[in-house]
């Protein structure tokens, strides 16, 4: 048998060549047929979905770009969905990421056979994700191991939170490989935007039976009840989580028409839809987010101008989403003068979570991992921690803490100077990064942003479409020339 992999066996004088991969493909493929009639006449549509499943991971192994694709377009439509309740034990999006990222692994390991040796040098931005994956996983197990606390499947669960938003990242970055495939991947992410924000919108003016629609699998953590509000969850089954996206997606718009970018007038009606949408959520945390990032995109943009070009969609808004508004803002007429969801805020991290964290210095390696207490009263059975930096110090202490701390401020530097720098859709992903990662951070006061479903995995997506070009951040320019950046 020759070192080149083909075996020759000799009959006489007459040699038949036969390549090593006949062998095991042609024993499986035999070996698998029977299962494969059974199944097919037993469940019919369990063999229809695993014929589904092998035809896209074949499809990812030979146009990798796909897995990107697949995960902007499906999980902003799916996310919303409870695990367990069209696929057991996963929401879709997880399951799709699983069958997508095992068929780039699989893709990985041919290449590797073939000679092809991939290297994965790690930015400053994945350190701190890194950090933060571990931070809130291994060490807070560990340390309810030490102090013989019971671990919990919820603990379990949330543990792998950060680690599940980073194999998103991976995916996408594992699987883009060009300016043109960031360009599709951004306005994939923009078209999707548009429909889960007119849905939001339908939701909250209680148009064309959108709630009815929507009480089949987007139930806020399977509260009936919560659909009757004149807030926008939409697909996501989390408001605040819309306006995320919405935000999010705005930034890309901005970053594209900043760059002229074809479809200007396209791309200014879906930054409306966007707009509406956010405030369609009936968030006061999202309407502050806004302003951040309409500040941030004329700062990085150098078009200051912009804040008054937008006056006009702003009235627009006010009049469509009015009786969102009017509703969310009559909760200042109590006899405490702030919402009563304020006051529930506060009287949960009380009663709940600040006593326990500050017991024997629990804030310094954290509690557990699990950020809920089960309580019967509620509608959903549980408490949820609603303030983002009281979940970092309750789910992973000061290590956690520190990691976030080094994930933004790693993250706002890089996508800064891609934003300025970078005049194509790498920029573009940036800006979108940028605002992203800005206003998360701000909003976490509130509420634990960073891990909402759907814009969390938006988020990250945007930081694995933008990253630096060969050469590294030394290599961009100090000012910004119209050759090498966005002009004003």
């Amino acid at each position: 048998m020759s070192g080149a992999g083909r075996a020759a066996v000799l009959q006489g004088r007459t040699a038949i060549t036969v390549h090593p991969a006949i062998g095991p493909t042609t024993t499986a493929a035999v070996l698998a047929a029977p299962a494969a009639i059974w199944l097919s006449t037993r469940q019919p549509l369990i063999a229809l979905g695993l014929v589904l499943v092998g035809a896209l991971a074949a499809l990812v192994v030979a146009k990798p770009a796909l897995a990107a694709y697949s995960l902007i377009v499906v999980t902003p439509l799916t996310a919303g969905i409870d695990r367990g309740s069209a696929i057991p034990l996963l929401r879709p999006n997880e399951a799709l990421a699983a069958v997508v990222g095992g068929a780039l692994a699989t893709r990985a390991l041919l290449g590797a056979r073939a000679g092809r040796r991939p290297t994965l040098r790690l930015s400053q931005v994945e350190w701190g994700l890194l950090a933060m994956a571990v931070a809130s996983s291994v060490l807070p197990l560990a340390w309810m191991a030490v102090r013989q606390r019971p671990i919990a499947t919820d603990d379990l669960l949330y543990a792998l939170v950060l680690w599940k938003l980073g194999s998103v990242y991976l995916i996408v970055r594992a699987s883009i490989r060009t300016v043109e495939e960031v360009r599709r991947c951004l306005y994939l992410s923009i078209g999707v935007a548009v429909l889960v924000g007119t849905i939001a919108i339908a939701q909250a003016l209680d148009l064309l039976h959108v709630r009815a629609l929507l009480a089949g699998y987007f139930l806020p953590n399977g509260n009936v009840g919560a659909l009757a509000n004149p807030r926008g969850g939409s697909t996501l089954a989390l408001p605040a989580a819309v306006a995320d996206l919405m935000i999010c997606n705005l930034a890309l718009v901005v970053g594209l028409i900043a760059r002229r970018a074809r479809h200007a007038l396209v791309l200014t009606g879906a930054s409306l839809c966007m707009m509406m949408a956010a405030v369609s959520a009936g968030e006061f945390s999202s309407a502050l987010g806004l302003v951040i990032a309409a500040c941030l995109l004329a700062y990085v943009i150098r078009r200051p101008r912009l804040l008054l070009l937008a006056l006009p969609l702003v009235a627009v808004v006010a009049v469509v989403a009015w009786p969102v508004i009017s509703t969310r803002l009559s909760g200042f007429q109590g006899t405490s003068g702030i919402p009563v969801s304020w006051v529930g805020r506060l009287r949960n991290l009380n009663s709940y979570f600040w006593p326990q964290l500050l017991d024997q210095a629990n804030f310094l390696l954290g509690v557990r991992p699990s950020a809920r207490v089960v309580v019967s009263s509620q509608a959903t059975g549980y408490v949820w921690i609603e303030s983002g930096y009281t979940w970092l110090l309750w789910g992973g202490g000061l290590p956690l803490l520190f990691a976030f701390g080094w994930f933004v401020q790693a993250s706002v530097r890089h996508s800064f100077l891609l934003a300025r720098w970078r005049p194509d859709a790498v920029g573009a992903a940036a800006l979108g990064f940028l605002v992203g990662i800005v206003v998360m951070a701000v909003l976490m006061l509130f509420d634990p942003h960073l891990t909402y479903r759907g814009s969390g995995d938006t988020l990250f997506i945007l930081a694995a479409l933008a990253r630096w070009p060969a050469g590294g951040p030394e290599n961009a320019p100090d000012t910004m020339t119209t050759e090498g950046a966005v002009t004003a």
